[in-house]
This record gives structure tokens, C-alpha cells and sequence, in this order.
């Protein structure tokens, strides 16, 4: 009987976390295409346009700020649920590697002669 509730329970976590993970997919507004804006809960098909319109003519955007400043209709507001449902804006790349030690790098060097 545990084991059945167990099972059932794993179950139910497992569907819950793939459902709340594919809902908060996150969209790149800098590199994001129309399809992918519109799939951001508040971008529908004319805002995704103006988005990608003021990124081509002016560039990437920096803040959240410059979003709502520079897109016609959308204000701060709707920029922070937009983040809310997965927008980003300038994604971070992954973090690099820490650097080796200056010492380390001359210990596998050979030595020159």
C-alpha cells in the first residue's frame, strides 16, 4: 500500500513539474523571433512586431526600463509580468570558469631552455 502511494505521489510531482516548467520557459526579447514573443503570456502578434521592430532599427535592449521606453503600448508594468511569465531581457551567459592561479599555469608550462 506505501509503496502505491508512493508511486502515485512521484506520479503527481512529476507531471505538476513538467507542466510548471514548460509554462516558464524563458524568451530572450533580445534574440526571441514573433513565435517565440507571442508564446510570452501579455505579447501578442502586434507587439511582438513593434519589439522586433525597435530591435532591428535601434538595437538590443538593456533593462527592462529601456523596453517600456522604447516599445509603443507596452509600459513598465506590462514588461515586469511579461517577465513574470518568462520574458529576459540580455540573458545572461553561463558563468566562466574561475581562472587558474598564475602559479599553476607556469607549472604545466615546460620549461624553456
Amino acid at each position: 500500500m506505501f509503496k502505491t502511494l508512493l508511486r502515485r505521489g512521484c506520479l503527481a510531482a512529476a507531471l505538476w513539474m513538467s507542466f510548471t516548467g514548460a509554462a516558464m520557459a524563458t524568451v530572450d526579447v533580445n534574440t526571441a523571433d514573433a513565435s517565440a514573443l507571442t508564446s510570452v503570456k501579455g505579447i501578442g502578434p502586434a507587439t511582438a512586431k513593434n519589439i522586433i521592430d525597435e530591435r532591428t532599427k535601434h538595437g538590443p535592449f538593456k533593462s527592462a526600463a529601456d523596453l517600456a521606453e522604447r516599445v509603443s503600448g507596452v509600459g513598465t508594468k506590462s514588461v515586469a509580468r511579461m517577465q513574470e511569465a518568462g520574458l529576459t531581457i540580455g540573458a545572461k551567459a553561463a558563468p566562466a570558469a574561475a581562472p587558474a592561479p598564475a602559479g599553476a599555469a607556469a607549472a604545466t608550462r615546460p620549461a624553456k631552455r
